[in-house]
């Protein structure tokens, strides 16, 4: 088997899954892209095996430590642990993230449920060059329960990988319009076009947490997306629900969960930024601010400009929340860490001359689960703030 030797510092020695171009000591075997490869270290000794791509700045991606072939059996075995993970965790198996990448062994295969659809993307080389063989296994798993399949490789990462991006149905039918539960509401979306897959799975739990705040506040909702989190504090009687989103098929879309569960909200389809300064501009007041925007970066060059973009988007919410109003915001940037997040929101703060008290954290559902020695596996964090008197 072709293979590489990793360097002596390399970080795969010391617990990740990853090699990167600038650890390689040396290739062996003339390894084409995609392949699978022997990975070894100075002294010969195997580490590993893992899918190869000279394309990708992540030369190597480990996905066992054995020497391990990508077969039937060998999908088959990694999507049951998967499976069996998230029923001994409790999570809903008909509303989940059913593989979460290398967090199941599976690099840049990302599995999603909603019902009797399965939602799956393949964002690595190798992974995708073996979609029929994932397709199978995902059948045999997961048995007559699912109906349909759907590719939803749209992504714009998989072009770090040399990679087209694509959208389909892989197996079955084409979907029309699924519905879901989530916080007490009954939503529908559309698996071929909205955003991710279908639906921010990585906030489920939050939906409720959050609109158990809002009863009789006047409630902001930022990048309300499908409105989910618009409609679960209109649930809670709110006083008022504003949901902002730039998307006008977001927004056609939050029009008619809003029918569906016959709650009442305002629904502004802006560009969020712009929305914002109009706001403070007439004074306005909001007693419950959510921010959950978009990644504002996928790459650790992008870190400045969206550290910005995330700084201003808090000062001007700030600026708009009344004396003691809250604030739950989020992040799905990997390369805004915790620490990174928590400092831009205390300069927004002192920019917005504004003082607050954190009530919660937020981490991604649990249905995502997070590798210690893989930090990229965590990418979402967010809090819960309480304005308090300045000082």
């Amino acid at each position: 088997m072709a293979g590489l030797v990793v360097k002596p510092r390399a970080r795969i020695l010391h617990g990740h899954d990853w090699v990167f171009s600038g650890e390689v000591l040396k290739v062996f075997g003339s390894p084409a892209d995609g392949d699978i490869i022997s990975l070894k270290d100075g002294k010969d000794h195997l580490i590993g095996s893992a899918i190869y791509n000279s394309k990708s700045q992540i030369v190597a991606r480990r996905f066992s430590r054995r020497r391990q072939d990508l077969d039937l059996d060998f999908f088959q075995r990694r999507i049951a642990q998967a499976v069996e993970y998230r029923e001994r965790r409790g999570v809903n198996p008909r509303l989940c993230r059913v593989v979460w990448s290398e967090s199941d062994g599976l690099p840049g295969v990302i599995v999603d449920r909603y019902g009797d659809n399965l939602v799956l993307q393949t964002l690595t080389l190798g992974m995708d060059l073996r979609k029929t063989v994932i397709v199978e296994a995902l059948k045999n798993v997961l048995g007559s329960s699912v109906q349909s399949i759907i590719e939803r490789n749209d992504a714009p990462v998989r072009r770090a990988e040399g990679m087209e991006t694509q959208t389909g149905v892989l197996a079955g039918e084409t979907p029309t319009e699924t519905q879901i539960e989530v916080a007490g509401l009954e939503l529908s979306i559309d698996l071929m076009q909205a955003q991710k897959t279908g639906f921010y799975l990585d906030q489920v739990p939050h939906y409720e947490t959050v609109a158990q705040h809002a009863k009789g506040r006047r409630v902001l909702d930022c990048f309300t997306s499908q409105g989910a989190f618009a409609l679960a504090c209109a649930r809670m009687e709110a006083a008022h629900v504003t949901g902002v989103e730039a998307s006008a098929d977001s927004v056609a879309q939050a029009r008619r969960n809003a029918e569906r569960n016959a709650l009442q909200a305002d629904w502004i389809e802006q560009d969020v930024f712009t929305f914002l300064r109009a706001a403070e501009k007439n004074e306005a007041e909001f007693d419950l601010i959510i921010l959950d925007p978009p990644s504002f970066t996928k790459t650790k060059g992008g870190l400045r400009d969206a550290l910005r973009g995330y700084r201003e988007l808090h000062v001007r919410a700030f600026k708009l929340l009344s004396k003691d109003g809250l604030l739950a915001t989020f992040s799905c940037s990997h390369h805004v860490t915790e620490t990174i997040f928590d400092q831009t929101i205390a300069d927004a703060l002192v920019d917005a001359r504004r003082s607050a008290r954190r009530l919660r954290r937020f981490e991604q559902a649990i249905d995502h689960p997070v590798l210690p020695t893989l930090p990229e596996t965590e990418y979402f964090k967010g809090v819960l703030l309480e304005m308090m008197p300045g000082r």
